[in-house]
């Protein structure tokens, strides 16, 4: 394939991976695969995040029309956590469990892969639903779409950083996604950044810059926070690090638009 059609490969792999619609049978064996070509996929995660946000937005804006706004952030989380199949909740749980408690580095990459959720997964899974149910819920309704895209764009992004700034800190041969188990190239973190940007042109539109710029800044910062966390406790990212971070850096862009509501 040319250049275009290979990145357009790997979009349609990026969206495998992350999302459970399937595409038609002929899209699957045109595009193929290779280990390598989902490494270098992580660059349009953010082009999904896009996608998801945008479909949880629809849905929100459908379900506002008969339903108070409270029922329809729930019923457009429920239409991400179903497009995504709890992907990065499920990386969030898991991390809760394994760093929750003051346990070796190796114990910790053990308890990531068991399928159990314990004590810790299951808090820090509601306490993360609870809390981007009841952002959401607290923001102006024309705002609520804007957050859901941008949300879910960035904090993708966020997880891609961590990709390319740090190593990684899991077992490479038994990585749920081996591919991933290495650093990303500087042309694919330009191009994730560049998914970003677009999605905050959009959101420029809709939101005063200074509360874009806020909110932008707050999940920088929870994703250089998790960043450091994963660093000190696993030496680097794992999968379900990133699944962390992609929710830690969501929910801070979140409280941040919130947050910003006093002073407008």
């Amino acid at each position: 394939m040319n250049g275009l059609g290979h990145e357009l490969r790997l979009v349609a792999i990026a969206w495998q991976f992350f999302t459970r619609i399937p595409l038609p049978r002929a899209w699957v064996a045109r595009v193929g695969y290779a280990p390598e070509w989902l490494q270098a996929s992580a660059r349009h995660f953010p082009l999904v995040g896009a996608l998801v946000g945008a479909f949880s937005a629809a849905v929100f804006l459908l379900a506002a029309l008969l339903l108070p706004s409270v029922m329809a952030v729930g019923l457009a989380m429920v239409a991400s956590l179903w497009m995504t199949g709890c992907f990065h909740e499920d990386g969030w749980a898991d991390t809760c469990d394994a760093l929750g408690g003051a346990v070796s580095r190796e114990r910790a990459l053990a308890i990531m892969k068991d399928s159990r959720i314990g004590t810790y997964g299951t808090v820090g899974l509601v306490m993360m639903l609870g809390l981007k149910a009841a952002s959401l819920a607290s923001l102006p309704i024309a705002w609520v779409p804007v957050a859901l895209v941008l949300g879910h764009t960035v904090s993708r992004t966020v997880s891609v950083g961590l990709i390319r700034a740090l190593p990684y800190g899991g077992d490479p041969e038994h990585a749920k996604a081996k591919p991933l188990a290495t650093q990303l190239s500087g042309l694919g973190w330009a191009v994730a950044l560049g998914w970003a940007a677009l999605a905050a042109m959009g959101a420029a539109f809709f939101l005063p810059p200074w509360v874009l710029a806020v909110a932008l800044a707050a999940a920088a910062l929870a994703g250089l926070w998790c960043g450091r966390w994963l660093r000190h406790r696993l030496g680097g990212y794992t999968g379900d690090g990133l699944g962390a971070a992609q929710q830690l850096s969501e929910l801070a862009l979140y409280l941040a638009l919130v947050a910003s509501l006093r002073w407008i």
